[in-house]
């Protein structure tokens, strides 16, 4: 498993989630991954094997979510010739693959109840029968295994083994997700954007206007460092103007006037019967203000027109013009905007 990434960060939380993974890398017993979707789960799982005493075996990965159920555990264990309807010739399973390596699963949450016990006595006993064959074959196999899933309260429900769960976590890495990684947007947005500037051959790095920065900085990065990775590096490439700081970024990629709507009995079932849907906030600027927290009204609505026209000013690439049209006012209307807020050291000709 060739990773393209490198660990970037400097808050606590995931500096502290390295240093245990480093730790446990010497070790050869099973390390659970916990962590939302695009945290690095992978990068972890490499990191162990790499910095272990089987770093010159094979990582082999699986990802139990990919297969249907009726295949993982020939996926997993192999299994012999006719040992079942298009099994035309033995094959080796992902376990003996590993041999004297590390097996990454993936989604581990996924898998079957019986691929869970056939699981539990590899991990157990060290050893796995191919579907179909009579004797176990043994292999020396280190377990690292990932998922997003509450593993403990799936096991309370009955929904995964108990006793598996206790052989694979003699150690829990949990990833801390981005929005809590203080300090690491910035990081990581200017290294991504860097990255992105010299595939695309620009001479130089003009980095991120400062409402951009904002912007990235209040996003709540569902996907975490993955979206964010794709969200610079989208912004870096369809940026026109490398002598520029890049004034806009576009966290939806799908967001189009000329998208697909949904059709309109859909869109009135999901609003109670309202025909017409309500604003998004992303139309506007990246966050909305917290209501709770206003104390001068006068002050909060500046705040807000400034966040909405400096979003439309980048997003148009400065045009003054086309952002007028595109915000409904007169060109004069805008420049007074650009005046009241003090833009005009930003603004570019028309």
């Amino acid at each position: 498993m060739e990773r393209e990434n490198q660990f970037i960060g400097q808050s606590g939380a995931f500096l502290d989630a390295v240093e245990r993974a480093s730790r446990a890398a010497a070790l050869s017993r099973p390390v659970l991954v916990i962590g939302e979707r695009g945290t690095g789960k992978e990068l972890i799982a490499e990191r162990l094997h790499r910095l272990s005493t089987r770093w010159d075996e094979p990582l082999v990965t699986m990802n139990c979510a990919a297969l249907p159920e009726t295949l993982i555990e020939a996926e997993l264990f192999g299994h012999e010739a006719g040992a079942f309807t298009g099994a035309t010739k033995a094959r080796t399973g992902r376990f003996e693959e590993a041999d004297k390596g590390t097996l990454f699963l993936d989604e581990l949450g996924t898998l079957s109840m019986g691929a869970q016990e056939r699981l539990l006595r590899a991990v157990e006993y060290g050893e796995v029968t191919r579907i179909g064959a009579s004797r176990p074959v043994r292999v020396d196999v280190r377990i690292v295994a990932a998922t997003n899933d509450d593993l403990p309260a799936l096991a309370e429900s009955g929904e995964f083994r108990a006793d598996l769960l206790d052989r694979l976590s003699f150690e829990v890495i949990t990833l801390p997700p981005l929005r809590v990684r203080e300090g690491d947007i910035g990081v990581l947005a200017e290294y991504f954007g860097r990255r992105m500037a010299a595939e695309i051959e620009w001479l130089g790095w003009p980095g991120f206007a400062p409402h951009v920065m904002d912007q990235l900085e209040n996003y709540a990065w569902p996907g975490n460092v993955r979206e964010l990775r794709n969200v610079v590096e989208r912004a870096v490439y369809r940026w026109d103007d490398p002598s520029m700081p890049i004034a806009h970024v576009q966290f939806d990629p799908f967001d189009s006037p000329w998208k697909p709507r949904a059709p309109s009995h859909r869109t009135a079932s999901a609003n109670g019967g309202a025909s017409q849907a309500a604003p998004r906030a992303e139309d506007f600027a990246s966050s909305a203000p917290c209501f709770d927290e206003i104390e001068d009204l006068r002050a909060a609505v500046d705040a807000h027109e400034r966040a909405i026209v400096e979003h439309a000013l980048g997003r148009h690439r400065w045009n003054q013009r086309q952002t007028a049209r595109a915000l409904n006012l007169t060109y004069d209307q805008l420049r007074h905007c650009i005046k009241k807020h003090g833009l005009m050291e930003s603004e570019s000709a028309d």
